[in-house]
């Protein structure tokens, strides 16, 4: 039996949707909201029906008969620490995506516009493997300071995806496989997968491990309390410092890989920058390595910036020696939501419970 699936991932200026037949796209789109339209709205789930409005419009544009799905997909939000899975989309689920529980964030309109398109039509809808996946062993929560508690939040959609990509084209369940999955975008997350689970990960959004495009990542503490008592910044400045304007940006005042991969091939700061960031990547890795005992089975370096062969091989070669590198750049999230509601569809697994 086959399924068709709508795919919605909202963003902060777009929602980017997209209608399988299984795992066969059939169409996709991004609908752009311009800052005017949003700026109408005092909070993101104001933007509701507004959004919801123009996903039923372009469906009706090509003539697509919305009654026929099965399935409604969204992306998860900043809900409580859960573990990896699909889940099904429930009150309680909608109540801490409605009142931002874990912040406000354009990924918690996700599960609400699944649900009540799907309600309408009578079909299902779930989310899958937001950003704030928790698998954590209980060891690696310790930071050295008791009011600040190492917090999972990272790729968890992707580096799910991609490793259990990995698994099937080699045969074996990815509950068996001791696996690093390097996510590289605007944020970078470094995680070690083994039984099925992500039991370490630096924080991709204001945490720990290698800088990235917009993000400081690990800063020296000591200069950090420095810095935000000195009377120089604000809160926010310095959380801006961490989050958005660090990183490239803060070395190169930019936050494209490519454009960095070419001034460094001209500028002697801009390469070390750039190696800079190769050296800390790889830094990561290594230190997952000594969470999983050393006994790797596969590296798997995915994220928008791992279309660049140059960053891949610069990583492999310091890194080569721990285990064997696979590069799956991007991440087609679309499809990843889409596998992600199959798997429970075609009895696989058991969709998860909020």
């Amino acid at each position: 039996m086959s399924f068709k699936l709508l795919i919605i991932n909202p963003g902060s200026t777009s929602t980017k949707l997209g209608v399988f037949e299984d795992e066969t796209l059939l169409f996709d789109e991004t609908l752009r909201h311009s800052t005017e339209e949003i700026s109408k709205y005092d909070k993101i789930v104001d933007q509701k029906d507004f959004r919801k409005d123009m996903i039923v419009n372009f469906l009706k544009e090509k003539d697509f008969d919305i009654k026929s799905l099965d399935v409604v997909v969204g992306r998860g939000g900043l809900l409580k620490p859960i573990p990896s899975g699909t889940y099904e989309v429930t009150d309680a689920l909608i109540y801490d995506l409605l009142t931002a529980r874990g912040g406000e964030h354009a990924s918690n309109l996700g599960g609400i516009l699944a649900k009540e398109i799907a309600d309408e039509i009578g079909a299902k809808s779930f989310i899958v493997d937001p950003v704030v996946v928790d698998e954590l062993q209980d060891i690696a929560r310790l930071s050295g300071v008791p009011e600040l508690p190492r917090v999972s939040i990272f790729h968890a959609l992707n580096q799910k995806a991609v490793a259990k990509r990995y698994a099937k084209e080699k045969g074996v369940p990815y509950e068996s496989l001791n696996l690093i999955v390097v996510h590289m975008g605007g944020g970078v997350s470094v995680g070690a997968h083994t039984g099925g689970k992500v039991i370490d990960v630096f924080n991709a959004l204001s945490g720990d491990g290698a800088f990235s495009p917009e993000r400081a990542g690990a800063v020296p503490p000591g200069a950090l309390a420095d810095l935000c008592f000195s009377g120089k910044y604000t809160q926010k400045e310095v959380k801006k410092m961490l989050i958005g304007n660090g990183g490239f940006n803060a070395y190169l005042h930019t936050n494209d890989a490519r454009d960095v991969y070419k001034m460094a091939c001209e500028d002697e700061f801009a390469k070390q920058v750039y190696d800079a960031f190769i050296y800390q990547v790889s830094k990561d890795i290594g230190a997952q390595a000594a969470v999983l005992f050393g006994k790797v089975d596969q590296i798997i370096l995915t994220g928008g910036i791992a279309y660049g062969k140059h960053v891949t091989d610069a990583i492999e070669e310091r890194v080569g020696f721990i285990a064997p590198v696979t590069v799956y750049p991007g991440e087609d999230e679309l499809l990843a939501l889409t596998q992600g509601a199959l798997r429970v569809m075609n009895g696989e697994e058991e969709a998860k419970i909020y």
